[in-house]
């Protein structure tokens, strides 16, 4: 899966900006239940860790800000019906190739911060060791996001968009 979307030919030709990034969600938050968040912010308010923020469509995760717990705060306090009470997350994250070990630079900051162990190491001939994401192990948390250095680390949808 690629960490950026792409823009048509049509786009790239006029001059048309990138489209937007995707917005990570916080978990138990679908396209779908989205457009019940009245974004009235009670739900980043109460983030015991800081990671929820608002933005025109709805409740986002800053994974960037640190890691998020599951606790199932946001939630508790949502009034509206946005948060299914499966608290997964409907993304994941990939490790893009701005990632420090295309450069030749051994880092594994990311490997490190990652709970689920869902990053693991690559072995190389000639090179630092080469992040490996399993999907299936990644719970979407955010926590290898804020610790690596080289913003490598990019949300992407992992439901269908019309979800």
């Amino acid at each position: 899966m690629p960490a950026q979307a792409s823009i048509s030919r049509r786009q790239l030709l006029k001059g048309s900006p990138r489209p937007a990034d995707f917005r990570p969600r916080p978990p138990g938050v679908t396209v779908a239940s989205l457009g019940e968040c009245t974004r009235c912010g009670d739900c980043v308010s109460a983030c015991p860790e800081g990671v929820l923020g608002l933005a025109d469509d709805g409740v986002v995760l800053l994974p960037d800000r640190g890691e998020c717990t599951f606790c199932g705060t946001c939630a508790e306090v949502c009034e509206e019906p946005v948060f299914a009470t499966d608290l997964r997350m409907s993304h994941t994250f990939v490790i893009s190739n701005d990632c420090f070990v295309q450069a030749g630079i051994t880092c594994m900051s990311c490997r490190d911060a990652c709970p689920e162990e869902a990053i693991s190491m690559q072995p190389r001939i000639g090179g630092p060791f080469l992040p490996v994401l399993n999907q299936s192990a990644c719970t979407g948390c955010g926590a290898c996001v804020a610790p690596c250095p080289a913003d490598a680390i990019h949300a992407v949808r992992k439901e269908p968009a019309d979800a």
